[in-house]
């Protein structure tokens, strides 16, 4: 028997419905918001991201690459935020429109450790907003994921923030950081020795317990922000508090990706414990121009859904199942089948998920199938009930039956709709 490769999983039809009813509401909160949905390809060329979210990056260093046919170095997404920027030059969307704003739904592929809430291949769901530098649009980013998780009913997350400044100033700023690390380098774990020379800001979300206790002394990034950072982010943490979205601040917060500028943030569930963070993001105001393009500036984020499901689960948050009436037609005999097929595309018709029986299996055989999915109710469609056209509806919750004419089926299926 051939399995599944270790760190991906099978959304079976019991789970999936969890999938969509979070990908319903984030497409209603996003469309709300002027946000129109775009479809990347799951592959693209290595380059990208290499460029985009960075070699020594966690994301870059676990990336899916192989060779196409003609030796073109490819990768499987680790993440949609550079994949939306290229569409966006490739598309001379910056020639169309001042500001592009866009939302996604996907599959990303990163070689994690597989564990709770991290595979191999994960879902996203994300927005992007490109053009637009008022510091107003980091607060609506931040409000966006706000409303989204308050619309399903989530409230067991903390918001965490904070500015990484620009290249002016974060540069200088990691060559401090560099050198006090440096000072304490024999402290720090092997990755963090790695991240010392490739990703410095990196270190300051180490979650070694070693590493902890030298980043709490390490300089404060804020103290290094240039002016302009330090009113947009002043501006940002203004704009929450009008709004009245309550935040933590995180001096030693930063992203993992390389594209980061000024805000960055996370919503955290700490029911979740180390991997804690369902929804990241912040500015990138240098990525398409990194990629290509125009000096332009943006921001985004993404929310992790396998983690959020774990954490709504968790919190006990009411999820709800699929609530579209359902029924099974147990046809019994092939000579009764046409009346069957006649009945079924009449229920469907009315947007009734139903069930028709095509085997010779018996009728306690068929309505063990149907108590098997839950499905509340049969129709019974034997030779007596063809003859007489008045057919058996079994309630498979109370194993109460009664007969339904063909005259009253149009009745009957409002009862349903009710």
């Amino acid at each position: 028997m051939i399995l599944s490769p270790r760190g991906v999983e099978d959304i079976l039809p019991e789970r999936i419905y969890q999938y969509q009813w979070l990908e319903r509401k984030a497409c209603s909160i996003f469309s709300l918001h002027g946000y129109d949905e775009i479809r990347t390809p799951t592959f693209e060329k290595t380059e990208l991201f290499l460029r985009s979210v960075g070699q020594e990056t966690d994301a870059g260093k676990q990336m899916y690459t192989f060779l196409d046919k003609k030796g073109r170095k490819l990768s499987l997404r680790p993440e949609a935020t550079a994949s939306v920027a290229r569409a966006y030059l490739e598309h001379k969307l910056d020639k169309q429109s001042a500001e592009w704003r866009v939302f996604y739904i996907g599959s990303m592929f990163r070689y994690e450790r597989p564990q709770a809430g991290r595979l191999r291949e994960f879902r996203q769901i994300g927005v992007e907003a490109i053009g637009q530098a008022s510091p107003y649009l980091d607060v609506e980013i931040i409000s966006i994921g706000f409303e989204f998780f308050r619309e399903i009913g989530f409230a067991d997350f903390d918001i965490q923030l904070n500015s990484i400044g620009c290249k002016k100033c974060s540069s200088l700023y990691k060559r401090e950081l560099k050198k006090y690390l440096k000072n304490h380098v024999g402290g720090l774990c092997p990755v963090c020795k790695n991240r010392l020379e490739y990703n410095t800001l990196r270190v300051l979300d180490c979650k070694n317990k070693e590493c902890r206790l030298i980043i709490e002394q390490v300089p404060v990034l804020g103290d290094y922000l240039c002016d302009d950072c330090q009113i947009h982010f002043e501006r940002v943490k203004m704009g929450l508090g009008y709004i009245g979205i309550q935040f933590s601040f995180n001096p030693r917060l930063v992203r993992g990706l390389d594209y980061y500028t000024r805000t960055v943030f996370e919503f955290v569930a700490p029911s979740l414990g180390a991997q804690d963070t369902i929804c990241g993001g912040g500015r990138y105001d240098d990525l398409v121009e990194e990629l290509g393009g125009p000096s332009t500036p943006a921001a985004g984020f993404s929310i992790g859904i396998e983690r959020l499901l774990i954490a709504l689960n968790k919190n006990r948050a009411e999820i709800p199942s699929a609530t579209t009436p359902f029924i099974y037609i147990a046809t019994l005999g092939e000579a009764n089948q046409t009346k069957g097929y006649q009945i079924a595309a009449l229920f469907r018709s009315q947007g009734i998920r139903t069930w028709l029986n095509l085997s010779e299996k018996s009728l306690s055989s068929q309505l063990k199938i149907a108590d098997k999915k839950g499905i509340k109710w049969v129709m019974i469609v034997g030779e007596r009930e063809v003859t007489e056209n008045r057919f058996i509806l079994r309630n498979m919750q109370t194993g109460n039956q009664e007969k339904i004419d063909w005259a009253d089926f149009k009745q009957f299926i409002r009862r349903l709709q009710s």
